[in-house]
């Protein structure tokens, strides 16, 4: 699909801010607080696109349900975010090695120091999702502040191309990536207190948003009980301890039994919670949540002892 490029000075992310025009004569405490004043603007801006964002994690869900993977894809800021949030789903859900990915213009080397042109090749951006096989089970995030990035737009046709959902996450009205992808969540956090460094409120309010696309697909995948990590792997004494004083939340046992339980049911923590509340044996108890996708509350309330 072709689509008018968006010329780079009529970007809302390249516009300067006449609010930051004296930046470079503030006090420390005048430029903190204009940050401050115009942070703000990241949650506005993340208010008026919720509806789009609850709709790009319905079809996230969709797909992870199907056993399909969330992929994110970006350059510079925007790869960095979603590759953070990519690598910190594994030790906040359990999630398998490989559910949540993170791919990014020049590689991962690219994380800690620039690859210059890499964000300007569509054909990496393509090749990178073949790389790892997407499938029509998958649900690719493309992220840039500009929605015009290259190497974004080019993963983003080879998902649609081989029927995997498709969510944009971009900061300017105008541009391909939100007029080609199925879901578009547009952020308009106007332009940046430093003229166009996209690491600011653009980075922040996508931060936003790739937070409550990841946490809310996998507390909807069953990982989470009430507002509790319940998939966490008590691997070290502070997870330990951490296991033991959410076993402890959820079920009112006093911190030292539930430590106790949470030893016996071999440091599952779920499978402790539907001990306690249903009272169950372990083996039990992982059958029941088994046969309830891996939630803790369709496990409370399946029929059977």
């Amino acid at each position: 699909m072709s689509h008018e490029p968006v010329r780079l000075d009529r970007l809302a992310t390249e516009a300067r801010n006449p609010r930051s025009e004296r930046l470079d004569m503030l006090s420390s405490a005048e430029l903190v607080a204009l940050m401050v004043s115009e942070d703000r603007l990241c949650a506005e801006a993340v208010a008026a696109a919720a509806g789009d964002a609850a709709g790009a994690l319905d079809a996230i869900v969709r797909r992870m349900r199907l056993g399909g993977r969330l992929i994110y894809c970006g350059a510079g800021t925007s790869g960095r975010l979603g590759l953070l949030d990519a690598v910190e789903c594994p030790p906040t859900f359990s999630s398998e090695p490989g559910r949540v990915v993170g791919l990014m213009a020049g590689g991962e080397r690219a994380f800690v120091a620039a690859v210059e042109g890499a964000e300007d090749d569509a054909a990496a951006g393509a090749a990178d999702l073949r790389a790892i096989t997407v499938t029509d089970r998958d649900a690719v995030v493309l992220v840039s502040a500009s929605g015009r990035t290259p190497y974004v737009l080019g993963a983003l046709r080879e998902a649609r191309a081989r029927g995997a959902a498709t969510v944009a996450v971009v900061c300017s009205a105008d541009g391909p990536l939100a007029a080609e992808a199925e879901h578009a969540v547009t952020l308009l956090v106007g332009p940046e207190v430093l003229t166009g460094s996209t690491r600011l409120k653009a980075g922040t309010a996508t931060k936003m948003v790739l937070n409550m696309l990841s946490t809310g697909a996998f507390v909807a995948l069953g990982k989470a009980y009430s507002n509790l990590m319940v998939d966490v792997q008590p691997t070290n004494a502070k997870l330990r301890a951490r296991a033991a004083r959410i076993v402890a939340q959820a079920t009112g046992l006093p911190e030292g039994q539930a430590s106790s339980l949470l030893e016996r049911c071999g440091g599952e923590t779920k499978t402790a919670i539907v001990v306690a509340l249903r009272g169950v044996e372990p083996d039990t108890a992982r059958s029941l949540i088994s046969v309830s996708a891996g939630s803790v509350r369709a496990a409370l309330a399946a029929p059977g002892t």
